[in-house]
């Protein structure tokens, strides 16, 4: 089975993107009419999203302790990555390992050529080669749908409303004009800012849909994926709630989520359930079947 897309999953990221732009426009709107200067607004949005995008490696590996390895350290990681890249088309990432009891991977990475992939050593220690394949394949699909590049420029809005509702009080005590526009635009930012968080994680949920299907694509084995997932998931639960808090910031990067949601929580959670996960992962697999 060939490399695809679901036309169905990606026909709602394409949704999700599209109301995303639909906010944005009426959020600018609402305070070009307010009066509200956005000139400074645009400028440090668009420097955090460059840093963000950027140094999103470089970052996402101090924040985590990871450390980038060579093929002499860990040649049978090397040799598995690379034979999943010449597979899925696509340059070798460098490759680091996590210190941490918890099992997780993530990618991180601008492009293609400046991805970094990495495990943690416990993660390492857990699964068979069939399912560390599978959990690296799906880091691998992160990379070839350029994830990071889509959730940044998603993440836009969210920062120019999250810059007003942290200085929005503080600019209307010296606004002085009738109405204060800052007062009102504070109150729309919070608007706003739980409105796009809510679909920046629903299409974060869709991009893990998505790195999925394509790791079962890569690996022509939906199954590994699925026991891959189970048995973190198994572990995670049994690790110690200070361990897990630990690395609990970098749970978007993360091919399972570090603490588990509530059903209310679900709605702001980054990662699908994994028992809708494994459901895709089954389908995918009848697919494949042809059943």
């Amino acid at each position: 089975m060939k490399w695809q897309r679901d036309l169905g999953l990606t026909m709602r990221v394409w949704l999700t993107m599209f109301l995303l732009f639909i906010i944005y426009l009426v959020f600018i709107s609402i305070l070009s009419a307010l009066g509200v200067g956005l000139g400074w607004l645009v400028i440090i949005s668009v420097g955090i999203a460059f840093i963000q995008y950027f140094f999103s490696d470089k970052l996402v590996l101090m924040s985590t302790r990871a450390r980038v390895v060579d093929a002499d350290e860990y040649p049978e990681l090397h040799q598995m990555v690379s034979r999943l890249c010449a597979t899925a088309d696509l340059p070798m990432p460098r490759i680091a390992i996590m210190p941490s009891p918890v099992p997780n991977a993530f990618a991180t990475g601008r492009s293609p050529r400046h991805a970094v992939v990495a495990v943690t050593d416990s993660i390492y220690q857990l699964l068979t080669p069939k399912e560390l394949e599978a959990v690296l394949a799906h880091e691998l699909s992160h990379v070839k749908n350029r994830d990071m590049l889509t959730l940044t420029i998603a993440s836009f809005i969210g920062m120019i409303a999250s810059i007003i509702m942290q200085n929005g009080i503080f600019m209307s005590l010296g606004d002085r004009r009738e109405g204060n526009p800052w007062l009102i635009a504070w109150i729309v930012a919070i608007i706003v800012w739980v409105i796009s968080t809510i679909l920046i994680r629903t299409l974060s949920r869709y991009r893990e849909f998505a790195a999925d299907r394509g790791s079962a694509l890569i690996t022509q084995n939906p199954q590994s994926l699925i026991s891959a997932l189970e048995k973190i998931s198994g572990r995670i639960s049994r690790v110690s709630p200070e361990k897990q808090r630990e690395i609990e910031g970098a749970n978007a990067f993360f091919i399972l989520p570090v603490l588990s949601t509530s059903t209310l929580q679900q709605l702001f959670s980054t990662h699908p359930p994994l028992e809708k996960r494994i459901a895709a992962l089954e389908a995918i697999e009848d697919e494949m079947k042809g059943y």
